[in-house]
């Protein structure tokens, strides 16, 4: 993954095998004190949502993406950086809570830069109207596996905090309304 400022990304991984990663509250509640840690400073939140086998960020970078981290040989973006600690300090965890090891992610976390994809099989640089249907497709991922009737019920994405039934510290709720036209 390699982010450049003023761009609208998706991010996504899944367990390995589609296996389940986040099975208490506690484990979802750990992943996103991890993704406070390691991303919040270095990017802007727009949306997300955790499902038991898969996870999903709409994230944008500004400036902030050009301060590059040395990992050994590497230079590493803050935010390529941010998700690499975040899935291996939460896979750490896991395993070591339930005593067993190897891999708990795929081994490639997927990136769609928005301005530039064609995903979906529509010009992304055509703006808002992508940005928006993203937001509610995240969002809509408990519905559509049939775990909620409606988003807002699903406690593990920000589908509540735009609808103000819950407060949260992670999202940037004026950029998104600004990128997303809300």
């Amino acid at each position: 993954m390699r982010f450049l400022p003023g761009n609208v990304y998706h991010v996504y991984n899944q367990g390995n095998n589609n296996q389940v990663v986040f099975e208490e509250e506690v484990h979802f509640n750990y992943f996103l004190q991890l993704y406070q840690r390691f991303l919040v400073p270095n990017c802007e939140t727009l949306a997300w949502c955790l499902m038991h086998t898969h996870f999903h960020f709409m994230i944008y970078a500004d400036e902030r993406v050009l301060e590059l981290k040395h990992q050994g040989a590497l230079s590493l973006d803050p935010v390529t950086n941010g998700f690499r600690k975040l899935l291996s300090g939460y896979a750490h965890e896991y395993n070591r809570k339930n005593n067993r090891s190897g891999s708990l992610f795929r081994p490639k976390t997927k990136s769609i830069c928005l301005n530039e994809s064609t995903e979906w099989g529509r010009d992304m640089r055509s703006g808002q109207g992508y940005y928006l249907t993203l937001l509610n497709y995240i969002h809509d991922n408990p519905v559509r596996a049939g775990l909620v009737y409606r988003a807002e019920e699903w406690k593990w994405s920000l589908c509540r905090f735009y609808r103000d039934l819950q407060v949260n510290s992670i999202c940037n709720k004026e950029l998104a309304r600004q990128i997303c036209g809300l």
